[in-house]
């Protein structure tokens, strides 16, 4: 197109068509420049911060975990101590089990021999209401006493009748129960005489060393 049809062309409105953009030159080593004309991997211009840790600080942890030592092994005393150890308190457990258990046993037979304590001497008594004699005897580290008459005094020294405690409760008895009530329950008995035993063996037996009512014990 020549300058004068141009200048025609732009006399009637036409635009001139814009000038191709200049595409930045390459660089020598293949990558080119960012925008602001500074090498890549560099932003801002300025150097890559080293982080560099000032005096006495501690330096951050790189990830890896520290390598310990090796672990001492055991020696063969030690092994033995341990299972020294072991054996004595499963010993101790078996024990306190055992005895927990001969414990509950003896609490069931207990039980079931004073039911059978009861049962063998339901209505076989023989105390009397207006009975006035106190009987002295030992029983349970204490000083217990039975009301008899005259006549049940003398059985009783003499080992015709006995003393069976039941629920609080001494009853007189003759010996033959008391011997049925001895193999069934023992406790039970409080007093059983044996009339060829010393009277320093039993010093209430004699009236005349009968302690007051009046006295406590």
């Amino acid at each position: 197109m020549s300058d004068t049809l141009r200048d025609q062309l732009l006399g009637l409105g036409f635009k001139a068509a814009p000038k191709p953009e200049r595409k930045p030159e390459a660089r020598r080593d293949g990558r080119a420049p960012n925008r602001q004309g500074q090498p890549p991997g560099k932003p801002g211009g300025g150097k890559p911060q080293a982080h560099a840790s000032k005096p006495g600080q501690a330096r951050p942890a790189q990830g890896k975990p520290q390598r310990q030592g090796p672990h001492k092994p055991r020696s063969q005393e030690d092994i033995d101590l341990a299972k020294a150890y072991a054996i004595r308190a499963q010993r101790e457990k078996d024990e306190r089990i055992e005895a927990e258990r001969l414990k509950q046993e003896e609490a069931r037979l207990r039980r079931e021999a004073r039911a059978k304590l009861d049962e063998l001497i339901k209505d076989k008594g023989l105390n009397v209401p207006d009975a006035d004699i106190a009987r002295h005897f030992p029983y349970g580290g204490k000083i217990k006493r039975i009301y008899v008459t005259a006549e049940q005094l003398k059985a009783l020294n003499a080992g015709e009748l006995g003393v069976l405690q039941q629920n609080g409760r001494y009853l007189l008895v003759t010996a033959a129960l008391l011997a049925e009530a001895e193999a069934v329950f023992a406790p039970s008995v409080a007093l059983k005489v044996d009339p060829n035993a010393p009277i320093e063996d039993d010093p209430y037996a004699d009236p005349k060393f009968q302690v007051p009512d009046d006295l406590v014990w």
